[in-house]
């Protein structure tokens, strides 16, 4: 979700409201110019998506690698294609998620995250910290 709101996605794309706005920043540009500023929009997505691969999925890794059957089988494709792969699903879940929800109101988008994602990101922050500590992984301890 954050790479969605840090791309200006759907349901995060509060700048420009096409439906409010005859068509938001369609009328400002034409052709080359509003070729460019999607180009920089999906050259964006792509730079998420590749970055939440390496960060999250493994990034080049094959998935299962670890597994004896699936492995071996996994292990068969070149790393490049599965980082390739990896980005187009996480794309593909960007597209997805533009076609399945509506736009966030400013006064949803403020309680979502004031009174959603702060207190779950504070709880994660706090339980992080309990088992790294109850489980004596903290470095220097």
């Amino acid at each position: 979700m954050l790479a969605k709101a840090e791309t200006n996605r759907s349901p995060f794309d509060l700048p420009e409201g096409e439906s409010e706005l005859v068509a938001g920043f369609f009328v400002e540009y034409s052709s080359m110019a509003f070729a460019l500023f999607y180009l920089g929009e999906y050259m964006n997505m792509i730079l998420m998506s590749a970055m939440t691969s390496i960060l999250f999925l493994g990034g080049w890794l094959a998935p299962f690698a670890g597994v004896p059957i699936i492995g071996a089988v996994t292990g068969i494709v070149p790393g490049g294609i599965w980082f390739i792969l990896k980005i187009c699903f996480i794309l593909f879940l960007f597209l997805w998620v533009r076609g399945t929800f509506p736009r966030f109101r400013y006064d949803q988008l403020m309680r979502l995250g004031w009174k959603v994602f702060l207190p779950l990101s504070l709880f994660y922050l706090v339980l992080t910290a309990g088992v790294l500590v109850y489980a004596g992984w903290l470095p220097g301890a």
